[in-house]
């Protein structure tokens, strides 16, 4: 029987053939693994043209409605997750295409969004790469999570997981969403406050809801205004949540104390963009749920994906 040309995008560490077993695809497959960006449109069209199953790493590779009406093989479309906002399933069922998810595990996100906490307020990887470089000793003074007013917005399963991480530390913690609740606070254990008092009240604005039409630019300047000279915003969710434009000023003129952010409105984050350059600024490659744990669901997931849908019977299907 012929084999079916497999795509696997994005596998910045190469590791998605080794860490999960797929020895019940391998026969029916021509796996070709990407461990760079291709790039805009154009660039995917041509890489893909020739394959009946595509595998994405969540968003890294967008998929709307121009590029997969150019793709006449494929047949398939897995993302890693269980979500993405980058492919226009709509557009895949319009022309049979399949598209399915995977499990993940954990939390990993949450990890992030605290680690950036600690990096801004304690500097500790600015001053392990000053003692590697052999500048004076002790050259900051940190500030201390203890005491400290924690806004969550959005207090979902990570909003939920960042905000009892921040109570071990002591903080006191906020939160609002558009949907949430006086109630949902009270059962997490958290205070309820409105959305101007969750800006204006945080010393460390985290940001944990999904992107969707109702939240890009959630966090407009108005927003953003409203913050302590002295505070932090945290967005380890999606870039197009905050106006960055908007920010971008912010940080520029001082206005808030720093930011710490794993996404941003265009990933990869080019060489050049002004974020790079601000020295209040923490930047991580989108790492939020980038851990071996994860992985391992994915890639399993993956493979379970592809063979179910050759044996015909799909799952995880996203309609």
């Amino acid at each position: 029987m012929p084999r079916h040309r497999c795509a696997i995008l994005d596998d910045y560490q190469n590791i998605a053939l080794t860490v999960a077993d797929w020895s019940k695809v391998l026969g029916d497959l021509d796996i070709k693994v990407f461990n760079t960006y291709l790039g805009g449109a154009d660039e995917v069209i041509a890489a893909l043209q020739d394959f009946e199953i595509v595998c994405a790493m969540r968003e890294r590779t967008a998929f709307p409605r121009a590029v997969i009406e150019k793709l006449p093989q494929l047949k398939l479309l897995i993302t890693t997750g269980l979500r993405n906002a980058s492919i226009d399933v709509t557009a895949a069922k319009e022309r049979g295409i399949v598209v399915c998810g995977t499990p993940a595990v954990g939390s990993p996100t949450s990890g992030i969004a605290i680690g950036l906490m600690l990096e801004l307020t304690r500097r500790i990887g600015y001053e392990n790469a000053r003692m590697k470089a052999g500048a004076p000793w002790q050259t900051t003074i940190g500030l201390d999570l203890e005491g400290l007013t924690l806004g969550v917005l959005g207090l979902g399963k990570l909003g939920t997981r960042t905000a009892k991480i921040a109570q071990a530390f002591g903080m006191k913690v906020l939160a609002w969403s558009q949907n949430l609740t006086p109630e949902k606070c009270k059962e997490v254990g958290v205070d309820y406050v409105g959305k101007e008092d969750l800006f204006r009240q945080a010393d460390i604005l985290t940001i944990h809801v999904v992107l969707s039409q109702r939240t890009r630019g959630l966090v407009s300047a108005k927003e953003l205004a409203l913050m302590k000279p002295t505070a932090y915003i945290i967005n380890t969710s999606r870039g197009p949540i905050i106006d960055e434009p908007a920010l971008l000023a912010l940080l520029r003129e001082k206005k808030i104390a720093g930011a710490g952010l794993d996404v941003f409105d265009v990933e990869p984050l080019p060489i050049d963009h002004p974020l790079r350059k601000m020295d209040n600024v923490v930047l991580t490659p989108h790492l939020g749920y980038v851990a071996m744990q994860n992985y391992r669901a994915y890639f399993a997931g993956v493979a379970d994906d592809i063979r179910a849908f050759l044996d015909g019977k799909p799952v995880r299907v996203i309609d």
